[in-house]
């Protein structure tokens, strides 16, 4: 496309990957438009960006899109229950994939997680799978699924909760790092974030990239 011509959705802007897509698109001259959807408007202005804030649970119209980044995500705990959890994680990214589609966007990002698997007796592990599915079935021109493993980031500069799940296990992994598989080795958001921006924009077909492969791009 020519310089400033792209126009690009996020849905999850706030979040630890979803901040840095969202940083990146406001940077990039070819991006023209950035259309942030979440349940609460983002804490900054920009020129580029346009708000559009609602439940999720239904996706009011959008404008005019080539591509959509998915980066809506929360833990059961937080949701309060797996079927909280269900309709942000699957219901949400899914509606927010359809509607892009509905608005002209023919490429998807999506931030999904290690081991995500529609047959999976993880819950968790199954419901990140069933999305991963779904936006198999749509009609597009490209899918990109990032399946970091741990991820590494500042969540309370975000105004988010430490995990303390994370913090721990990220001391192990780090310690055992050299006898750890790349694909299960922590990563940092910026660089799941940059992989993303990469290859949403450039490939043709879909690709799952595990935490080996997002290292190598990002």
């Amino acid at each position: 496309m020519t310089n400033m011509q792209r126009k690009v959705a996020i849905a999850g802007g706030s979040g630890l990957v979803g901040s840095y897509i969202l940083q990146g698109l406001l940077a990039d001259p070819s991006v023209k438009e950035v259309h942030a959807l979440g349940r609460r408007p983002l804490n900054m202005l920009h020129s580029k960006l346009k708000m559009h804030v609602s439940d999720l649970s239904s996706i009011p119209p959008l404008p005019l899109l080539d591509e959509v980044y998915l980066a809506v995500g929360t833990t059961i705990r937080t949701a309060g229950s797996q079927a909280a959890f269900r309709r942000i994680d699957f219901e949400a990214n899914l509606a927010i994939a359809r509607a892009a589609i509905v608005s002209g966007a023919n490429r998807i990002g999506l931030v999904s997680a290690i081991g995500a698997d529609k047959q999976s007796k993880v819950f968790y592990n199954r419901v990140k799978g069933e999305l991963e599915y779904a936006l198999g079935q749509l009609e597009t021109e490209a899918l990109v699924i990032a399946r970091p493993s741990l991820l590494l980031g500042d969540r309370k500069a975000l105004g988010q909760h430490s995990r303390l799940g994370e913090k721990v296990a990220a001391v192990v992994l780090k310690a055992f790092n050299p006898i750890v598989p790349f694909a299960y080795r922590p990563i940092e958001a910026r660089k799941v974030a940059q992989a993303l921006l990469l290859l949403v924009p450039s490939i043709t077909g879909s690709i799952v990239l595990s935490s080996k492969v997002l290292l190598k791009y990002g």
